[in-house]
């Protein structure tokens, strides 16, 4: 398309070529990671670290703060984190244990809230951390509002890396279940991200009850079986997300 700009998309590929795995970078796995040329993406981190995205100590590069100013900016326009917030917190505090809200992003969930009590996954999770939808509660809520055929797409894209045992990766299958969240409103996954973690997870509705993010809980499988998550969680889990849509319809 005429009106795509490369320049500004390769600048994006090389702040994301950044992770927690390669949190450091030299100019050679900047381009081997992002398939750029050596020349260009040096081009491209001289630009971010005049820009302040970038330092450089001689031979790494590496992100500063700076960058969080991009995601928190598209938080603050969102104003979701702040609306969400308190609910989370008075439902962490009723349920002990940790509470989230994430938005789909493509083929992955993206987390922009977070209440942490138990640390029960293996990774840290932190705002802007990121999981394939597929293999998370929310998500299945949120691949639910999509067409058969945009989740076939998106399964067909995803990282399928880092599955368990129990994870449901054969799209029809898949497909099934999330038929079952969409009529049910809600969704439980054990295991299929982590083993020993269960969550179960429901929307988030703006005022045209149009589902713009996802609300979980999530637990160790030793603390919490299936039937006291639907049981006793699940209740209030619906009662905090229809609290918090009713909040996001009045802003």
């Amino acid at each position: 398309m005429s009106e795509f700009v490369q320049s500004l998309a390769r600048g994006i590929s090389v702040i994301r070529s950044f992770s927690s795995d390669t949190p450091r970078q030299t100019l050679a796995d900047v381009s081997r990671s992002t398939g750029l040329t050596r020349a260009t993406a040096r081009r491209l981190l001289l630009t971010l670290e005049e820009l302040g995205y970038v330092r450089n100590n001689g031979r790494y590069f590496e992100l500063t703060a700076r960058v969080l100013d991009i995601g928190y900016s598209y938080l603050a326009s969102l104003n979701l984190t702040d609306i969400a917030q308190p609910f989370l917190e008075s439902f962490s505090e009723v349920v002990n244990e940790s509470s989230s809200v994430s938005v789909l992003d493509d083929t992955d969930i993206v987390y922009i809230a977070r209440v942490p009590t138990k640390r029960i996954m293996t990774v840290a999770i932190g705002l802007g951390s990121r999981f394939p939808a597929f293999q998370t509660s929310m998500g299945r809520v949120l691949l639910a509002e999509l067409s058969d055929d945009e989740v076939r797409e998106r399964l067909d894209r995803s990282d399928r890396s880092q599955t368990t045992m129990h994870t449901v990766t054969a799209g029809e299958e898949l497909l099934k279940r999330l038929h079952t969240v969409r009529q049910q409103g809600w969704a439980l996954v054990d295991q299929e991200l982590e083993i020993g973690v269960r969550s179960l997870a429901a929307p988030l509705r703006d005022a045209t009850g149009t589902a713009i993010a996802a609300v979980n809980v999530s637990t160790h499988v030793g603390r919490t079986d299936p039937h006291e998550l639907t049981d006793e969680f699940l209740p209030r889990l619906l009662e905090t997300a229809s609290n918090i849509s009713r909040a996001i319809a009045m802003r």
